[in-house]
């Protein structure tokens, strides 16, 4: 299949919904890989978000017969980020997370560097990357929790941030990871109106940081 057909048959996936279809492609067409990397640039955020879901079922469909293509495109994931690659790729802490996440044995080496991308990244880089960083630590506290002490008041900064995404992020993060405290003490928050994307259940809904807040906030009274 040539690349633009392929890259056209897992988007036509991903709109479809159908995430395992692409991983099952994948093992079929290791290139698959490469073109989820490219539809992570598509004007639809939703295609974007479900081509990285998309992404750690597919690495982890590959490494079952692969492990090494797997852990060679993990690497990749990590190049991508720097500037020597040519040209930043900017959603791969989210990639690297999520595939972490699906393979956090075989990715061991890798899901330190995701969790910690927001202390090693560049300030500049930061401007771009920080909303998919600190998702980066929520998606991949499970597996990381020890290294929370670290990271945390990165991610208590964001929360001052002047993009509503970066914001945004940190009170999701805080709600994943068991910091609610934090967003309690800043009722400000709640009358936050700056937009924040949130990706949930293969789908994208437009919220605020302080319809999120409150969000998180009721989550946590109820489960105290």
């Amino acid at each position: 299949m040539p690349p633009k057909a392929l890259k056209q048959t897992l988007r036509n996936h991903l709109v479809a919904g159908d995430l395992d279809a692409v991983a099952q492609l994948a093992t079929e067409r290791r290139r698959s890989l490469g073109s989820l990397v490219a539809l992570t640039f598509d004007r639809d955020l939703l295609v974007v978000w479900r081509a990285i879901e998309a992404m750690g079922l597919a690495v982890k469909e590959v490494a079952k017969t692969d492990k090494r293509y797997a852990k060679e495109h993990m690497r990749r994931l990590y190049w991508l980020i720097t500037e020597e690659a040519g040209a930043v790729f900017w959603r791969a802490p989210e990639c690297m997370a999520e595939c972490c996440s699906q393979l956090p044995k075989l990715f061991k080496s890798h899901v330190p560097i995701a969790f910690h991308l927001l202390e090693t990244l560049e300030e500049e880089d930061l401007e771009h990357f920080r909303p998919g960083t600190i998702w980066a630590i929520g998606r991949l506290i499970e597996h990381a929790r020890e290294d929370l002490p670290t990271v945390l008041p990165l991610v208590i900064q964001a929360l001052d941030r002047p993009d509503s995404q970066s914001r945004g992020m940190a009170v999701w993060c805080l709600g994943q990871v068991g910091e609610t405290g934090v967003l309690a003490e800043r009722p400000g928050l709640l009358e936050d109106e700056g937009a924040v994307a949130l990706y949930e259940d293969r789908e994208v809904s437009e919220t605020t940081v302080g319809r999120l807040t409150k969000r998180v906030l009721d989550e946590a009274a109820r489960e105290a």
